[in-house]
């Protein structure tokens, strides 16, 4: 489902900004954005969400912090419970939310494109340029066998071909080959290998949400799978136009590919040519 700058207003319009500059949402606005008429009925997706919260190892207390508050009721006032939520139990809210809802399918788009671009960011801050490459490189072979799983079970079987509609939704239609073109590669060099961190964390950012996407909502059919990867590369590129940052195509192509960088790395900073080249059609991790 596309998710335009008015649904995404939807779920902005509402967010809050404490006294540390920390932004969050208060539950009772939320549920009226999700459309829920009945605290009650809202609270029990709450509650779901808060053993996601802790299966997932994150403490419920600095995610979901109960507060009361004064709310005028006709000509006198009555306290209220209401939750200050982070982003992140937001996402977990709408991922447990009545997915019949229209509503509710925004919600998972916005909040899930949020929070990993929070996780991402936080991510990179701890770590230089060149592991920052290293580290996500190294996510997107993992993601990638999974998400090759996920099109195989929707019926792919041209894994080309799919791969592709991915990079032509993120690259405003460019297909691998014409990326490998555009970055002035060598024959056998791979465009993922010649990728600053931030081209790479949009590549994972596209690769991990079609996977959930495909698996969430049992996809089948391969051109619906093929069409499903094109539209959350689109939705990744959309976001970051909208946050003002470079298209992924403008991006500038590191000196070094990330498997030269290893091996410097490895050789103690000893700049060494890289004379194990792959196939840029062989595989897609």
């Amino acid at each position: 489902m596309e998710l335009t700058n008015y649904d995404e207003l939807t779920f902005e319009n509402i967010k809050q900004i404490d006294e540390n500059g920390q932004e969050f949402w208060y539950a009772r606005d939320l549920q009226t954005v999700l459309e829920y008429d009945r605290w009650e009925n809202f609270s029990k997706v709450i509650e779901r969400a808060k053993i996601s919260s802790e299966n997932a190892g994150n403490r419920v207390t600095s995610n979901f912090r109960e507060v009361t508050k004064i709310v005028k009721i006709g000509f006198g006032e009555r306290e209220i419970v209401d939750i200050k939520l982070s982003r992140y139990a937001c996402y977990l809210i709408v991922q447990n939310g009545d997915p019949r809802k229209e509503v509710i399918a925004l919600g998972q788009s916005y909040f899930a494109i949020k929070t990993r671009q929070q996780e991402v960011q936080e991510d990179f801050n701890r770590l230089s340029e060149d592991e920052k490459r290293i580290n996500i490189r190294d996510e997107m072979k993992r993601h990638n066998k999974s998400l090759s799983q996920s099109a195989g079970n929707a019926g792919v079987t041209n894994f080309g071909e799919f791969h592709n509609y991915g990079y032509k939704g993120l690259y405003n239609g460019l297909t691998m080959a014409d990326i490998h073109e555009h970055k002035g590669l060598d024959k056998g060099e791979h465009i993922l290998d010649n990728m600053g961190s931030v081209e790479l964390a949009a590549n994972l950012f596209r690769a991990t949400q079609t996977d959930e996407k495909l698996r969430r909502e049992n996809i089948k059919g391969a051109q619906k799978a093929n069409d499903t990867h094109y539209e959350v590369g689109k939705k990744v590129r959309k976001t970051m136009a909208e946050l003002g940052n470079a298209m992924p195509e403008d991006l500038p192509t590191p000196l070094e590919s990330v498997k030269q960088l290893k091996k410097r790395v490895q050789n103690n900073n000893k700049p060494i040519e890289d004379n194990e080249p792959i196939s840029l059609f062989e595989d897609f991790d």
